[in-house]
């Protein structure tokens, strides 16, 4: 959804400055512009400024929140099910100023789940597109969080690590072609 139209904020609400990450506090009646709202989280310009606003705040805005894959979905019975669940939570997650999730931008390196009693612990390992990228801590908190949506996983470790270097022969096809870079 990206709208020319100006909404006004109906209430005060957290957000973060993109790029930096930077967390501040926007004002009810400020008028924001939605530019992208994919995966459930909102990029807004404010007085020629980018903000992300979480999903759970989507009210902000007088829209409906979306619901994850892993919120209707049944508990995983086995470690195939699992992957694909953490999969379909995983290409919720998107760079505020990138309409790409980070599977296909060929972000996330590696997903390890580990039974433990009952429940399960993932442990992944992520990159960025730079290492400068203030974004980081979101995305690896939404890379968190989604995971913990998961019925039945009860521990997530989300690692960045910049060994390889992520490089755009990283990203799926798709995702070369929806960025116009083929």
């Amino acid at each position: 959804m990206h709208t020319a139209e100006l909404i006004e904020l109906n209430r005060n609400v957290e957000a973060s400055i993109v790029p930096s990450g930077d967390k501040v506090t926007l004002q009810k009646g400020e008028q924001a512009q939605i530019t992208q709202t994919l995966g459930g989280s909102y990029t807004v310009i404010i007085n020629g400024n980018m903000f992300r606003i979480d999903g759970c705040d989507a009210d902000v805005l007088g829209l409906e929140p979306i619901k994850t894959p892993a919120e209707g979905a049944k508990r995983p019975k086995n470690t195939k099910e699992l992957d694909e669940q953490i999969q379909q939570q995983l290409k919720t997650v998107y760079d505020p100023e990138i309409p790409v999730n980070i599977v296909d931008l060929g972000l996330v390196y590696s997903c390890q789940p580990t039974k433990i009693d009952d429940s399960w612990k993932v442990d992944v390992k992520m990159t960025l597109t730079a290492p400068g990228c203030g974004m980081g801590p979101v995305l690896q908190q939404d890379a968190q969080n989604r995971l913990l949506c998961i019925e039945g996983v009860d521990e997530v470790d989300v690692e960045i690590v910049w060994d390889p270097p992520w490089n755009r022969d990283m990203m799926t096809e798709e995702a070369q072609l929806q960025l116009g870079m083929m």
